[in-house]
């Protein structure tokens, strides 16, 4: 037997799980997943923090607004930010600084002397930062499934290891296939598929837009003196690690971007190494052991831009990926975006022309 919804949205991780639960009260909306159950990709490893730096001042707007609703709804707990410079870094600190002052973000100069007050054990050579006392850590967990409850309450209908296998435009919408051998008619195709996103335009027949999977790397340790919370989030001015605190334990990164085809992404030893590597250029501790490590997929436009809005050239098709590794803590402001765009209601909120897809074209 043939379905028949609305809206239907390929992936149901934080992307299409908080757009689909801002629709389910206007529109009938599927929620289609490949995989066995929602998140298991770039939502499920996730390092957890909003920042408004993070990203880029292309990403802020989405990020500051976000902010609200996940603090008044309790995702969100106080961490702060410090991004380091080394000495003969300084003029890159200050552009860093001026950017986001002029965006409105707080974010505060700091001297060697008030960094060792955050980071004991601070090695020679790093002299400056800049911090962010806004930073906070998202309960990532807590939010995807907020929005996947509240879809469900609404309406939407989620399908699990339900991988699409066939697209069709008819000219008055779109019947889709699923491998396992359901079929559904829609009006409107979300393509949410995360690094998954250029293969279901193809499907589609939508021109791919460059939407590119690169792999992050993340590694729990053990280490002497122990993670203590009052930790920050620490990043580096150059984009070559950062470090947070979790449980007692340290989440480490080496800030990798190594490109991947899309895949279920495993973590390289050489990218764990590399990591450990430039956590002892940073301060003095000691890795008393690996406890963990995982990897996740960030996907980006050309641009390092998300790519929100209908498909200029392919009716009925709506765009809502490419979101790097900025799609959690975005993701409320974006599904806000998202679905005035669906549903032609506008939103006053951000200016989405800077999204379009059609700036592709």
């Amino acid at each position: 037997m043939t379905e028949r919804f609305d809206i239907v949205i390929a992936g149901a991780g934080m992307a299409g799980a908080s757009l689909a639960a801002h629709l389910a009260p206007t529109a009938s909306v599927l929620l289609l997943e490949a995989e066995h159950h929602p998140g298991y990709h770039a939502t499920g490893r996730s390092a957890a923090f909003w920042t408004e730096s993070y990203g880029g001042p292309g990403i802020q707007p989405l990020t500051t607004a976000s902010g609200p609703w996940l603090r008044d709804n309790g995702f969100l707990g106080a961490r702060g930010a410090l991004t380091l410079a080394r000495k003969g870094q300084e003029a890159e600190l200050e552009t860093f600084l001026r950017r986001f002052q002029d965006l409105g973000v707080r974010v505060d100069l700091m001297d060697r002397s008030a960094i060792l007050g955050h980071v004991p054990g601070l090695r020679d050579g790093w002299t400056r930062g800049a911090y962010e006392p806004d930073c906070c850590d998202i309960d990532v967990a807590g939010v995807h499934q907020y929005f996947l409850s509240a879809a469900q309450r609404g309406g939407v209908q989620l399908w699990c290891s339900a991988r699409l296998g066939s697209v069709r435009y008819t000219g008055a919408g779109w019947r889709l296939g699923v491998e396992d051998g359901r079929e559904i008619v829609c009006d409107v195709l979300v393509d949410a598929a995360g690094a998954w996103a250029d293969d279901v335009a193809r499907l589609a027949g939508a021109a791919p837009l460059g939407i590119t999977p690169y792999r992050r790397t993340v590694a729990q340790l053990r280490t002497t003196p122990s993670a203590s919370d009052q930790l920050p989030l620490v990043l580096d001015i150059s984009e070559k690690f950062y470090f947070k605190p979790e449980s007692g334990r340290l989440w480490l990164s080496p800030h990798d971007e190594t490109l991947s085809q899309p895949c279920d992404a495993a973590p390289e030893e050489i990218d764990v190494a590399t990591a450990i590597a430039r956590f002892h250029d940073v301060v003095d501790w000691q890795v008393d052991r690996v406890e963990h490590r995982w990897a996740g997929l960030r996907s980006f436009a050309p641009d390092r831009m998300p790519v929100y809005g209908f498909d200029p050239d392919r009716p009925g098709f709506f765009w809502f990926a490419g979101q790097g590794g900025f799609g959690i803590q975005t993701a409320p402001a974006a599904a806000r975006l998202g679905a005035g765009l669906l549903l032609g209601t506008g939103n006053a909120e951000i200016d989405a022309s800077r999204y379009s897809p059609a700036r592709f074209r």
